[in-house]
């Protein structure tokens, strides 16, 4: 995907914290603020005239929210290109921002990945490290990522960037409120405060912190790539060792009673009754999931098992062994995409989505299996035609938990432009 298709794109407002609460007089013109932003981010460059006609604000209101904007450097005004006119060009509004930047975190079973994104969608910051997260245990893995964070932050500070906040994706159950991994079976953690712990780690002034499901904070990633067209309902599947979806209802983001929408990995859907991670048999992820695929592609001392190399090298080895033609990689492609459509036509019957995005190592083998996996859903889901429901391989990848947290972290500025 061309790099304009993923900058300045981030999902709605709605989308990461669903309908606001009544107003005061107070905060009328901070939340003003927020709404011109939010226009500039979802919908891009518009003139003054656009934007009071966008927000229903006088224009005389939007000019002063503007000026604002500029002396905050959120924003910035120039020549609208006009190719072959005639006459003065007009002037746009484009956000800006580039002092400051959210930092997304994703701990997953494998890597941490820091990645730092200014408002406009520049990436400024990015870089992976490999470790085995399960093996080395909560403590060690924190103080890898603390490192990776101060080596971001030294980075930012060499350009003059800001951090306004910080956001770590984790695959399992989280508490939000306290940012504490309560579960999280794919890499061995039970009640890891993790906000808490890198506090500790960082040194003053520590960006605010939150901390959040993985799957869900890809799904708002995914979601910013289709701002602007008619879908509004979609389950954003991430596939490495475990299996969780992000899901995405009416445009905004469902996290249920609990926070625990999306734990999809868990569905007992295996005849066999295989054990899983989580302590019970026959879940999807068992199915479906990375160590899945491997396990039926090769034995245990082949090279695509070695934790040591990049994922994608050995993705990569995989899918040159499937189209080399090798009889057992076929075949255990054939197999996960047999029951990834199984589990995915569940979803498709209880939930309806308009779309199904395939993220995390589906995206690397995802040209040798999507096929089948339509194939499958056409046939299992109950409503004709699967529903309307479309089946897409992610264009993020394993960046898309990361991108999803440099995005709440900035919604801290479209809350409050003139607070940060």
């Amino acid at each position: 995907m061309k790099e304009e298709s993923t900058r300045a794109r981030t999902p709605s407002y709605a989308a990461l914290t669903g309908p606001s609460g009544p107003r005061g007089r107070a905060s009328i013109r901070r939340t003003n603020l927020g709404v011109v932003l939010r226009i500039l981010r979802d919908a891009g460059p518009r003139s003054r005239a656009q934007i009071a006609v966008d927000t229903g604000l006088p224009k005389p209101t939007v000019t002063t929210l503007v000026a604002e904007l500029v002396s905050l450097g959120l924003v910035r005004e120039g020549p609208a290109q006009r190719e072959g006119s005639v006459g003065r060009p007009g002037t746009l509004v484009h956000i800006d921002g580039g002092h400051i930047c959210g930092i997304g975190v994703e701990i997953s079973t494998s890597y941490v990945h820091v990645l730092a994104l200014t408002p406009s969608g520049d990436q400024v910051f990015e870089h992976r490290a490999a470790v085995a997260v399960a093996d080395v245990g909560a403590e060690a893995v924190l103080d890898l990522t603390a490192r990776e964070i101060r080596a971001c932050h030294a980075a930012l500070a060499r350009d003059g960037i800001r951090p306004i906040g910080l956001t770590l994706a984790v695959p399992g159950v989280i508490d939000v409120a306290t940012g504490t991994v309560t579960y999280a079976p794919a890499i061995g953690w039970h009640d890891v405060a993790v906000a808490e712990g890198l506090r500790a780690r960082l040194p003053e002034p520590v960006p605010r912190i939150a901390v959040d499901n993985d799957a869900k904070l890809a799904a708002l990633a995914e979601y910013a790539l289709v701002q602007g067209t008619d879908i509004r309902d979609m389950v954003c599947i991430t596939g490495e060792r475990g299996i969780g979806a992000g899901i995405i209802s009416d445009g905004r983001l469902l996290r249920g009673a609990t926070g625990f929408a999306g734990e999809v990995g868990h569905m007992p859907l295996d005849p066999r009754r295989r054990p899983c991670v989580c302590g019970r048999s026959g879940c999807w992820e068992v199915m479906v999931g990375l160590d899945a695929i491997l396990s039926l592609a090769a034995d245990t001392g082949d090279r695509i098992h070695d934790t040591s190399a990049e994922l994608e090298s050995r993705l990569g080895e995989l899918s040159r062994r499937a189209e080399a033609g090798d009889a057992r990689t076929r075949e255990a492609l054939d197999r996960v995409a047999e029951d990834l459509g199984l589990g995915l036509a569940l979803l498709a019957d209880v939930l309806n989505p308009r779309v199904v995005v395939l993220g995390g190592y589906f995206t690397h083998i995802g040209d040798l299996i999507v096929e089948r996996v339509r194939e499958v859903l056409r046939t299992r889901v109950m409503a004709p035609d699967a529903g309307g429901c479309e089946v897409r391989l992610s264009t993020l990848g394993f960046a898309a938990a990361a991108r999803g947290g440099t995005f709440l972290a900035l919604e801290a500025v479209h809350q409050d432009p003139g607070g940060v």
